[in-house]
């Protein structure tokens, strides 16, 4: 609003010196130098806020790893500048204040630097220490572990089954227990590797790889990557897929008010899902 203000300043001023405007009227308030000296500091200040807001309420992917990254952006955008006047100070200092006092949680840092971490536009974590970016991979390594375990865990559980049949013996496996012996080279055959392992091996690549830039999706991203990174990419989706703010939310509640009207009260509720999931993922293309 202010900042359309003094877009629009020159023709307000122009109007409200206007004689047919003043006709009638004894006092005319107007914002003097001083005033639109500091609305002006205002706008500057706060186009970083503006700019962050607006970013996050966007419908396209504004998923949970953009909040680490623009909460320190933030943070850095508000350091006391030289020549900085006294109201982009005051500015400055009230945000500084109030977003210091937000993801101050243990378990809050923990998701949120860990989906930033699997979103290949910020894995670099520029704005951690080397030692939190080390914590930071270390869990997400363990986590990968850990869901691997669990689905061979459940695979063996349900190939291996009380109640499954036996298996004959195929050929091949006859073969090996034959001659297995007499012609394995067991010098040069290596040890399975542990999850562990390979979740590490597959950190030090996505790790070397190089960034996505900001403009592209990371989960296509993520997509397309599932084959050369199986065992991140289910470690991804747990997290990426937690949207970063309730606009989007909030926007579906007002499209279903929109679709539910008195007029039609009636919709039975599979059709009112169905309306509303056209209404939000049918994309037509201009001709």
């Amino acid at each position: 609003m202010v900042e359309m203000f003094l877009e629009q300043q020159p023709a307000i001023c122009a109007t409200l010196l206007s004689p047919e405007v003043r006709k009638g009227q004894s006092d005319l308030c107007t914002l003097n130098e001083t005033d639109v000296s500091n609305a002006e500091d205002a706008v500057s200040a706060l186009k970083p806020m503006k700019d962050g807001t607006t970013l996050m309420s966007e419908e396209s992917n504004p998923t949970v790893s953009l909040i680490a990254p623009i909460n320190a952006q933030l943070l850095q955008n508000m350091t006391a500048t030289i020549g900085d006047s006294a109201m982009i100070h005051a500015i400055k200092n009230a945000i500084t204040t109030d977003l210091l006092k937000r993801y101050n949680g243990e378990a809050e840092k923990k998701i949120l630097h860990t989906a930033s971490a699997l979103d290949p536009r910020f894995k670099g974590l520029p704005f951690l220490t080397v030692e939190e970016r080390l914590e930071i991979y270390r869990g997400v390594t363990e986590e990968a572990t850990s869901l691997e375990n669990e689905r061979t865990l459940r695979r063996t559980e349900v190939i291996d089954g009380p109640s499954a049949p036996k298996r004959k013996a195929s050929s091949s496996s006859l073969l090996v227990s034959l001659l297995g012996r007499s012609f394995t080279d067991t010098e040069g055959t290596a040890e399975p590797k542990t999850p562990y392992a390979i979740a590490e091996e597959e950190i030090e690549r996505y790790c070397k790889a190089s960034s996505l830039p900001l403009t592209e999706d990371p989960l296509n991203w993520w997509r397309v990557h599932e084959i050369t990174f199986p065992l991140l990419s289910r470690v991804s989706k747990r997290y990426l897929c937690i949207p970063g703010t309730s606009v989007s939310a909030e926007r579906v509640f007002s499209t279903a008010g929109d679709v539910v009207t008195a007029k039609r009260s009636t919709l039975e509720p599979e059709h009112v899902d169905q309306l509303v999931f056209l209404q939000k993922n049918l994309h037509i293309p201009k001709c």
